[in-house]
């Protein structure tokens, strides 16, 4: 029996330890009739555990790689470097070596071969190493394909794949390597193919792309292939890539680059049957694999030939709908809130206690089911109005949804799901009274009640502690819907969002002038985001009086003892107090607040720093105060134009009176869309006091390791815990470990129980040019500046003329627009926070522009179009 070697039609799944994950995949092809699998064995991982065994140089440096962290980048590269030296220069024994020679004695001695690796941590479920380590092609003669295994066992240790086994914590010396030896297919075109789309997560469309020659040149990304979209059973989208370059096998082995001539470089690579028959192929593997997959394949002599399959490890998960009537649809609430990380357990636990709608976790995120809304006439006539304003692309997707009559036809009835909201009986008819009294003292009687209930509410809940507390803060379900959703409050921000519409239809049909809005509604009083950030610039103009401070926070300073360190240099009573003053009004505030379990300002404050910095090294001292009361004499000057113009008009004197109301209510109510969430975050901060000393008390009985642990239970198990002293720590851990795959999954707006997600592209302007990319515009004006793509607040370093690029921002990030000249988000709609603190600082704004991020480098020369809605890349 063969101890080293197995052929691919021997080995099955249960062989992951023997052949690793290419190998275990490759062998489960042979069994799928009419999929055509090159010939060839795998070199087992006994092979490779036998020749490295034994050599006393090698635990050592193992031990050395085993206490580096991923940041150890030199390091890493030291001691992965001298492994690779030690494995690649290793002498197999006899028997290996005998095993491998009687497998290749079955083939023509002229055949070429691939020789590849295959990791047992490779192209698992939640994991993928593709790509980590080496492949060698067109290997001919025994001695170069057994010096190819060696250099592929050698290959486990790449930087590369050193620094992402740290990062995933997969242990070294656990992750074992098998060799694939496979008879080479002379390619005349090759690519890879997804059974789903890996951007978008939608199952139904498959994605091919195709390039002339060997998969190489598509793998180092030295060619622009052909992409092919099908979709049931059509081809749905074609994309034809100038071809410069195909790699081919060379005469005397392994490969060479050949330029492409001129009548071949925009040449579609397939033909529309052979994308049809490929993509069979591809549904025809999905299936047997009963998931989708990422699929590797050649052409030869008009035959297919897969090379490779693994199972796409980056799609969003499809909801889990037992019990349920299918089919379903969802929609992601993330987007709505301007927040689509990650909400751990906890945090969805205390998110859905300001929803009155049932809500479904789904990778991480909060998502509605709205099948019942989308059955209902009335229900679906109201989702596309309200997603119109908070998420268009919402809208879009939906209404292409919509646009396949079957499944709507197919759709369950029953009660709908979206309730509440801000378009309710209660607060259209607040919205009629708000408006025809259009007195701001209204709202302002309404913060006092909300702040007094704040206060009744700490009072109370500081008297509580263990149960007594968490039953406490159950019941508080009522007051915080009360309050997210009370009518006149809501009445208030409609107020503001009709009467932009109604301002901008009538001064463009009258003047010829667009988006007018945009200046009207410029330093708007009693936006209590925008007073965060002129805060912030008060806090940051103290901090520029002292060199000594400035240098310290400039140095990476430790979060957890910032400002005690600050009291001890030069200036730092008067920089600490001027933080306690902004903490104690904003500080528990921070980027994606509306999850309870991320950290406050007020307990990290080093997360201020940057913006800080940014204030200090962008404006002068008073500065954006400066600013923002030139934004009102603009708007007034605006104002008293227009008025002047109507009133110049025969019959403009009614026209011109009843603008002058619409622009003082635009003024008084615009800012009011700030208030709910500034006040659900407060009650935040009562709560989240209550939650540390009950994970401090858990820690101390030993029930959990660490007070973050609490973040990874849900209330009501949280309150079991407490009750009983008793959690099981494995639900922690397994948690743990799916949050680490969900953080890096990108959710779909719209997805159904069978995995579809519907478009959301919209139609494009006339005015947008040809290769700009376009989104929602928000915010008039163009601006050309430095394109800033920042994912995190912790890396908001901007300079003077920088344009912000990010995927949301909410009003933890309002203190940066004082330092930026235009904005650039993935999500958003014209009522999100970014559009309205855009329109509210003059700063241009373009929404909604899908995976901008990615596209748009850091450091670009970029023109934004926030009239229109497009950016150009200019560089």
């Amino acid at each position: 029996m063969k101890t080293y070697v197995l052929k691919f039609n021997e080995i099955d799944k249960s062989m992951i330890m023997d052949v690793g994950g290419k190998g275990v995949n490759l062998g489960e092809l042979t069994k799928i009739n009419n999929i055509n699998i090159p010939d060839g064995f795998c070199v087992t991982t006994k092979a490779y555990q036998e020749a490295i065994a034994g050599n006393v140089e090698l635990k050592k440096l193992f031990a050395e790689l085993s206490e580096l962290m991923p940041e150890d980048r030199d390091e890493i590269s030291s001691v992965s470097k001298r492994i690779r030296e030690i494995i690649e220069n290793i002498k197999i024994n006899s028997d290996i070596e005998n095993e491998i020679l009687d497998e290749l004695s079955y083939y023509d001695k002229e055949h070429s071969f691939a020789v590849r690796s295959s990791a047992t941590a490779e192209d698992l479920p939640t994991a993928s190493f593709a790509g980590q380590q080496d492949t060698y092609l067109n290997i001919k003669g025994n001695h170069e394909i057994i010096r190819s295994i060696t250099k592929c066992w050698a290959s486990l240790f790449t930087d590369r794949a050193v620094t992402y086994r740290i990062k995933n914590k997969f242990d070294h010396k656990k992750v074992l390597l098998s060799v694939i030896v496979q008879k080479m297919v002379m390619a005349e075109a090759s690519g890879t193919m997804f059974t789903a789309d890996p951007m978008t997560s939608d199952r139904k469309t498959l994605s091919i792309d195709a390039g002339f020659g060997l998969g190489e040149a598509l793998v180092s990304g030295i060619v622009n292939p052909d992409i092919y979209k099908v979709k049931f059973e059509s081809i749905t989208e074609k994309k034809i890539g100038k071809k410069k370059i195909e790699i081919k096998p060379a005469a005397d082995g392994e490969t060479e680059e050949l330029n492409i001539d001129d009548e071949r470089k925009g040449m579609q690579v397939l033909s529309d049957s052979q994308i049809l028959a490929l993509a069979g192929i591809g549904r025809n593997i999905e299936a047997y694999f009963n998931s989708p997959q990422d699929i590797e394949w050649c052409l030869y002599n008009d035959e297919f030939y897969i090379v490779q399959s693994r199972g796409i490890t980056t799609l969003f998960p499809i909801p889990d709908c037992e019990g349920k009537e299918i089919p379903r649809v969802y929609m992601s609430i993330g987007h709505t809130q301007m927040m689509t990380d990650i909400i751990r357990p906890l945090g969805m636990s205390f998110f859905e206690m300001i929803s009155e709608s049932t809500m479904d976790r789904i990778g991480g995120r909060i998502y509605a089911d709205i099948t019942h809304d989308l059955s209902s006439y009335a229900g679906k006539k109201r989702l596309i109005m309200a997603t119109g304003k908070q998420d268009p692309l919402i809208q879009y997707a939906l209404n292409n949804l919509i646009k396949n009559k079957d499944f709507m036809k197919s759709l369950p009835r029953g009660e709908r799901n979206i309730k509440g909201g801000i378009f309710t009986f209660k607060s259209l008819l607040e919205t009629f009274n708000v408006s025809r009294k259009n007195n701001p003292y209204i709202i302002e009687s309404l913060l006092e009640r909300f702040e007094k209930e704040i206060k009744e509410t700490d009072n109370l809940l500081s008297e509580l502690s263990g149960s007594d507390a968490l039953e406490f803060i159950q019941r508080e379900k009522e007051k915080l819907l009360s309050m997210a959703y009370d009518p006149t409050m809501l009445g208030a921000i409609i107020a503001g969002i009709m009467v932009s519409d109604t301002i901008n239809k009538s001064v463009e049909k009258w003047t010829g002038e667009k988006n007018i809005v945009d200046i009207l509604s410029k330093s708007a009083e009693r936006n209590v985001t925008t007073e965060m950030g002129l805060a912030l610039c008060d806090l940051s103009d103290v901090v520029r009086k002292y060199p000594d401070i400035i240098n310290y926070i400039s140095d990476s300073p430790d979060g957890d003892t910032l400002l005690e360190d600050i009291k001890g240099l030069h200036g730092g009573d008067e920089v600490v107090e001027a933080f306690r003053l902004f903490l104690d009004k904003y500080g528990m505030r921070c980027p994606g607040e509306i999850d309870i379990t991320k950290d406050r300002w007020e307990e990290k404050p080093a997360q201020l720093v940057p913006l800080i910095l940014n204030n200090i090294n962008v404006l002068k001292s008073r500065e954006q105060q400066e600013k923002f009361e030139a934004g009102k004499l603009t708007a007034k000057a605006k104002e008293d134009e227009i008025i002047k113009y109507l009133e110049s008009m025969p019959g403009g004197n009614k026209k011109a009176e009843k603008l002058k109301k619409n622009i003082s209510i635009l003024r008084n109510f615009i800012g009011c869309r700030e208030y709910p969430k500034y006040y659900i975050v407060r009650r935040y901060k009562i709560y989240k006091r209550v939650l540390k000393n009950i994970a401090d008390t858990l820690v101390a009985k030993c029930v959990i390791k660490e007070a973050e642990d609490i973040y990874y239970m849900y209330f009501d198990e949280l309150k079991e815990a407490v009750s009983a002293n008793k959690f099981d720590y494995n639900v922690i851990e397994k948690r743990k470990n799916e949050y680490m795959h969900f953080e890096k999954l990108t959710p779909p707006r719209i997805i159904t129980s069978d995995g579809y997600v519907p478009p959301v592209k919209m139609s494009h302007s006339a005015n947008i040019p040809e290769g700009a990319l376009s989104g929602i515009p928000v915010s008039s004006g163009i601006v050309e500046g430095r394109a800033r793509v920042i994912l995190s607040m912790n890396d908001a370093k901007v300079e003077d003329g920088d344009i912000l690029v990010t995927q949301f921002t909410d009003p933890s990030w309002t203190p940066l627009f004082v330092t930026i000249r235009g904005l650039i988000t993935e999500v958003g709609g014209f009522t999100t926070h970014g559009a309205v603190i855009t329109r509210e600082y003059g700063l241009p704004g373009v929404v909604g522009i899908e995976n901008a991020t990615k596209i748009i480098k850091d450091g670009q020369k970029i023109r934004l179009n926030g009239t229109e809605g497009y950016v150009e890349i200019l560089e």
